[in-house]
């Protein structure tokens, strides 16, 4: 579980490392509902998502293990970019399983941020479960994208960002695929 002060700890560890996203208003949406309405630009982060902050967060905390043995990472896109992209900041290699499904262009920007990529499975369990089983065998650290008390704190990020940006908030939509955000969020 994790807390307020962790998301604070998170911002601090991250520093410059990633963007503090505008939060633009609406104004034709805003008519249009009857309610201000705001949108947190995550697409401005430098890999286009706020799956960075939770990798940056992750691999900002790790210790010389990781420097030592890499991290490994499962993910169909924007975790693997995240993970590529911090990982090559901070001087970590990274390894991402990536579905053979994912689309070339995924593939193609997660390489060219310094990853090694490994094609397996059909699905994201698929390239997960083979990741799992890499991490053991290898002693590199399995970047989880949703199940992870440091990864949903970076996430959390944006609740204290949104907290900041638009006094008065009364409600936060939020998508949830794995529940990683929509946690960091809510215990911003």
């Amino acid at each position: 579980m994790i807390t307020l002060d962790d998301i604070r700890a998170a911002r601090h560890r991250m520093g410059t490392a990633v963007l503090v996203s505008p939060c633009a208003f609406s104004h034709m949406l805003s008519e249009e509902l009857g309610a201000r309405l705001f949108f947190k630009l995550e697409n401005l982060q430098l890999t286009g998502s706020f799956k960075e902050r939770g990798a940056c967060n992750k691999l900002s905390a790790l210790g010389a293990q990781a420097q030592e043995h890499g991290v490994i990472a499962a993910s169909a896109g924007n975790h693997a970019q995240g993970v590529a992209y911090h990982a090559r900041r901070l001087g970590i290699s990274a390894t991402i399983v990536m579905p053979r499904s994912t689309p070339l262009i995924k593939l193609t920007s997660t390489e060219s941020l310094g990853a090694e990529l490994i094609l397996f499975g059909r699905s994201y369990d698929e390239a997960h479960a083979e990741a799992k089983r890499l991490a053991g065998d290898t002693g590199k650290i399995l970047v989880h994208p949703f199940d992870d008390p440091l990864v949903i704190a970076g996430q959390g990020t944006i609740g204290l960002e949104l907290l900041h940006q638009v006094p008065n908030l009364e409600a936060v939509v939020v998508s949830v695929g794995g529940g990683g955000l929509a946690a960091g969020i809510a215990t911003a």
